[in-house]
């Protein structure tokens, strides 16, 4: 079936955007509110990725012709859509063309683009929704009072009905069938023009020839009953036919908004406006993307933080559910930091903007979603390759069956050709895949857990390895420093001076476990400057390291890491221990206390219920990953892992014929993550490791590992479910109505009835309780 809600709206139905509105859109201070640049300096000049959506889309035949529109204006370098989502992505050279081109060139191939961040889409698809409810209604009404019209032919005798009577009751038909076909049907009718005028085919240019031929063939009767295409009229079955289909599309559009409509809402969970305090002290409300760094905006309880900062004035509590997690409202104080994209809960603050636009953890999580609501999985581009030629084919079988049944009696043939345009329409398998993967992406976003890339559902149900990395993610975030070891001469609170001075520069766990002890310590920050730090992989840090405010006085060179790195003997302790040296050698080593995370037993005691093998990669020493190995109690274990050593394993594994999903949260991740069929970035991972990530998980429940695994399985199975459906009903219905048994109101019934079971077949992926039931088994 097609995307409903634009199948009810297609952009040749709304009033042309005038060009100076588009024009707007060619301000660059507009472009970061639907995409962000990918080049640094002079934004006019950048490569700009930009998330659109599409209006007027009904099927995978109208994306290839949105994408094809777009790329022949000049500047325009890459164009990603889909059907199902009704979004698209575009790559365009600010240096070659502006927005409003593109628009331009868009909306005279017959579809509306609107930048994804419009807050009125939502209000305007409502709109559309109540058009069509009317719609429906209209066809309703009509079907009923044509059936009554239609009954008294039925059961009459011969000689019961005079001629006369008959033909006064066909006229009624007639007259009450006029609104359903300039009403009900007009999206039909405008989008098959439109497809005609483009020299394509879609979905509904089957359904408007058939509503057509029903017609024509309808009103010859009435108006000649001795012509040649006989004298049987089909008032009732036409009008029948358009009541089921729009039924099921307004169902469907309901359905639709439910489910995937829960990726937009997270998308457009930031506010409009804010009001901002101005230099004369007073309130003023502006436009989110006009805040820069150092604002200070006043957020009142119900709204959105626009950006992230720092409160400086009252305190509160927050949702924070989408972005860490945390299902439970988090309270915030004075002084501490708020997120974009959480939601006040209880009382009015003000905050100092601390990062705005992409440096916030939110355009990070919208970015994953953009990416999730673009992807198109392996099965539903093979949908979409089929469903075109499919297409061509349903017309030459309605024109042979039509031909085969000419000689009989062409009122007959005309019908059948009619039950054959509209009962192979490919509406359902085109739906097969996208609506229950969009479906599935929607009930993991609301339970915390972020879809990059649609495709990795479908490797994700096949996985039977799970490949474990171990601080950060089968441990706590950030490891607790238990004890310093450190040269003679120095006392331990200088030589964690030293290290946290360096830590402050990476991310890794043991990194933060010493900024994290210097900062409880001492409430002023370390004493030393740190230039040109330099992270690798897997290893540690280095970088030139002198007194704070010195900066003419001599810089000595500083490693912090792992005991390779340093080049120093580690301790004799079953421990993680991070080393620090200079150019005169060791300095110190700290040693941290890890624990393992509360719910890592059970889950991955549910990965093993699964058939799941678990194995634990790690670079810390090899004693200590045996050890948080056997308390997870995962049998295979290996330490000292770089991150080449952690790639050779993958490699090995998957030569093997497995199907390995990774789990990481470090730098050190990143090659694996990329490698494995599937992979979740845990907990606070770097950017590079969410970049690689096909999932990722904001909070520090592993139980979302073994319940998106049984999550994607059951997509799959779905999936599976929904493709047999649609094949099997084409199978058995199409000889059907080749052989004329099948009139044409119960083909439309079956054709909407087809895309209907699609759809709310998917619809149970969405539900609340389908994945709470899934991490409920998954964990049990």
């Amino acid at each position: 079936m097609q995307a409903a809600l634009a199948s009810f709206s297609p952009a040749a139905a709304l009033p042309r955007a005038p060009r100076e509105a588009w024009q707007v859109l060619d301000d660059p201070a507009e472009w970061p509110a639907f995409g962000h640049a990918l080049d640094g300096g002079d934004a006019a000049a950048a490569r700009w990725e930009s998330q659109v959506a599409v209006e007027g889309m009904h099927c995978a035949g109208c994306g290839l012709a949105v994408e094809a529109a777009l790329l022949r204006v000049a500047g325009v370098l890459e164009v990603q859509v889909n059907a199902a989502s009704q979004r698209a992505r575009v790559l365009w050279s600010a240096a070659q063309t502006r927005p409003s081109r593109w628009f331009e060139a868009c909306e005279a191939a017959g579809y509306r683009l609107v930048p994804a961040a419009d807050g009125s889409a939502r209000e305007r698809r409502s709109r559309e929704l109540r058009l069509a409810l009317w719609r429906w209604l209209v066809s309703g009404f009509c079907m009923m009072q044509v059936m009554m019209y239609a009954y008294p032919a039925y059961i009459a005798q011969p000689g019961e009905m005079t001629p006369d009577a008959a033909q006064l009751l066909r006229w009624a038909s007639w007259v009450l069938t006029l609104p359903v076909l300039f009403f009900s049907c007009g999206p039909f009718f405008r989008s098959a023009w439109r497809d005609f005028r483009h020299a394509r085919i879609g979905m509904d240019v089957p359904v408007a020839f058939g509503i057509a031929i029903a017609f024509a063939v309808s009103t010859a009767a009435t108006f000649d009953g001795a012509g040649a295409l006989g004298h049987e009229v089909y008032f009732d079955s036409l009008t029948m036919f358009v009541f089921f289909l729009l039924t099921g599309r307004w169902l469907e559009a309901r359905l639709r908004d439910r489910t995937a409509g829960s990726l937009e809402a997270v998308m457009n969970r930031l506010p409009d406006g804010v009001e901002r305090l101005g230099a004369d002290g007073g309130w003023q409300r502006v436009a989110v993307r006009r805040l820069a760094v150092g604002d200070v905006v006043r957020v009142r309880p119900g709204e959105a933080f626009p950006a992230d900062g720092v409160l400086i004035d009252g305190g509160t509590s927050t949702d924070e559910a989408l972005l860490t997690g945390e299902s439970r409202p988090v309270a915030r104080a004075r002084g501490e930091r708020v997120l974009a994209g959480s939601h006040n809960l209880s009382a009015t603050v003000q905050l100092r903007i601390e990062s705005v636009g992409e440096g916030t953890r939110f355009a990070q999580i919208v970015r994953l979603m953009e990416s999730a609501a673009l992807g198109k999985p392996r099965l539903a581009q093979l949908a979409d390759r089929i469903a075109r030629p499919f297409l061509v084919l349903v017309l030459v079988s309605a024109a042979g069956a039509a031909a085969f049944w000419w000689h009989a009696d062409p009122g007959r043939a005309l019908m059948v050709a009619v039950a054959v345009l509209i009962v192979t329409c490919p509406c359902a398998l085109s739906l097969a895949t996208p609506a229950a993967m969009l479906a599935s992406a929607g009930a993991l976003a609301r339970g915390g857990v972020l879809t990059s890339n649609l495709q990795a559902l479908e490797a994700l149900a096949s996985v039977d390895t799970v490949i474990f990395d171990k601080t950060g993610t089968l441990t706590g975030d950030t490891p607790r420093l238990e004890r310093v070891y450190c040269r003679q001469g120095l006392r331990p609170g200088d030589a964690l001076e030293i290290g946290a001075a360096l830590g402050a520069h990476s991310l890794h766990p043991g990194a933060r476990a010493l900024v994290n002890a210097w900062n409880a310590q001492f409430r002023s920050p370390p004493g030393w400057e740190v230039t040109q730090p330099t992270e690798l992989a897997g290893l540690g840090l280095e970088g030139l390291l002198r007194r704070s405010g010195d900066a003419g006085g001599p810089a000595r060179r500083v490693r912090l890491g792992s005991a390779n790195h340093c080049n120093v003997a580690p301790l004799q302790v079953e421990a993680p221990q991070v080393h620090l040296r200079d150019e005169q050698g060791w300095i110190a080593s700290f040693v941290l206390a890890e624990e393992l995370r509360p719910d890592a037993a059970a889950a991955v005691a549910a990965l093993q219920a699964e058939g799941v093998t678990v194995r634990l990669l790690s670079g810390d020493r090899d004693s200590a990953a045996r050890e948080i190995a056997a308390r997870a109690g995962i049998e295979f274990a290996q330490g000292g892992c770089t991150p080449e050593d952690k790639l050779a394993v993958l490699w090995r594994l998957q030569a093997e014929g497995r199907q390995v999903a990774m789990v990481g949260d470090g730098l050190n991740d990143g090659p694996s993550l990329a490698r494995a069929n599937a992979s979740f970035a845990f907990g606070r991972a770097v950017p590079l490791a969410r970049a690689r990530a096909d999932f990722v998980v904001p909070g520090d429940a592993l139980a979302a590992i073994p319940s998106t695994i049984a999550q994607a399985r059951r997509t799959l199975r779905v999936v599976r479910q929904n493709l047999a459906w649609a094949a099997g009903y084409n199978a058995l219905c199409v000889p059907l109505a080749v052989m004329g048994w099948l009139p044409a109101w119960l083909a439309g019934l079956g054709m909407a009835a087809s895309s209907l079971v699609v759809v709310l077949n998917a619809a149970r992926l969405a539900a609340p309780a389908a994945s709470e039931a899934a991490a409920a088994r998954a964990v049990r």
